[in-house]
């Protein structure tokens, strides 16, 4: 899994230095593929369906812009100044997945979207923080909702993170709110993603009728970060970041 993480990590650096304005979401998907290619590794998502009937998902890395909270596709829009662009990568290397997600400005970014992503990306920390062996599940959703709720932000409840291995989604359940001291015994060996998706305004999303595309009810701004981490004896281990 630590392969398989480094390969989502490079996807992640890939594209951070690609984004400007004008670059499409597409362009964007095509960089990934790329990346794959170069490190023998394939694509999580690209026809990944949760249920039998549902449509699959049809490109390589998901593209949220904006509102767009989640599961965005790729495709002809080109990014404008400011856009809040959420990218979604996971990667398979001999048969373990890797998943995670960043939020990248385009430019300069305004204020409150400059302070959104920085509030996202430091929850993401103090849920991993939380993630130690002999600590539960709803440590650390109770962490990362300690947070955020008392900068005036919003969580997403619909959405959480899971546990990942052979497959992309797995038991448990990784709530970002919730009670300390609930929830599944985190143990050495457990490998999950956790991933905070903050709203400027409600918590309450609607699904576009593309099938995938995550947006929030009231079309106010969200972040998400994720990374996908192991519980060692030794603590929480990121496995989807590059060594600094």
């Amino acid at each position: 899994m630590r392969k398989a993480g480094r390969v989502v990590a490079l996807i992640h650096e890939r594209i951070r230095e690609a984004i400007e304005p004008g670059v499409t979401t597409r362009e964007l998907d095509r960089l990934a593929r790329e990346v794959l290619k170069q490190n023998s590794a394939e694509p999580s998502f690209l026809n990944y369906a949760p249920v039998p009937g549902v449509r699959p998902f049809p490109a390589t890395i998901c593209t949220s812009i904006n509102e767009e909270i989640v599961h965005g596709i790729p495709g002809p829009r080109a990014l404008c100044e400011g856009d809040l662009v959420k990218i979604d990568a996971g990667a398979v290397v001999e048969g373990f997945h890797g998943d995670g997600a960043t939020t990248i400005v385009v430019g300069a970014g305004t204020e409150a979207a400059n302070a959104l992503v920085e509030a996202t990306r430091t929850s993401l920390k103090t849920g991993i923080e939380a993630a130690q062996p002999g600590n539960r599940i709803g440590d650390i959703g109770a962490a990362i909702e300690g947070f955020v709720l008392p900068l005036g932000y919003e969580l997403v409840r619909e959405y959480t993170g899971h546990g990942i291995g052979r497959r992309l989604h797995e038991p448990p359940q990784v709530p970002n709110h919730g009670h300390a001291g609930t929830g599944m015994k985190l143990r050495p060996g457990m490998t999950i993603a956790i991933e905070p998706m903050v709203n400027i305004g409600s918590w309450q999303t609607e699904t576009l009728e593309d099938g995938w595309t995550v947006v929030t009810a009231d079309r106010s701004l969200s972040a998400h970060f994720e990374h996908t981490i192991a519980i060692t004896k030794q603590g929480p281990e990121i496995l989807t970041a590059l060594p600094d």
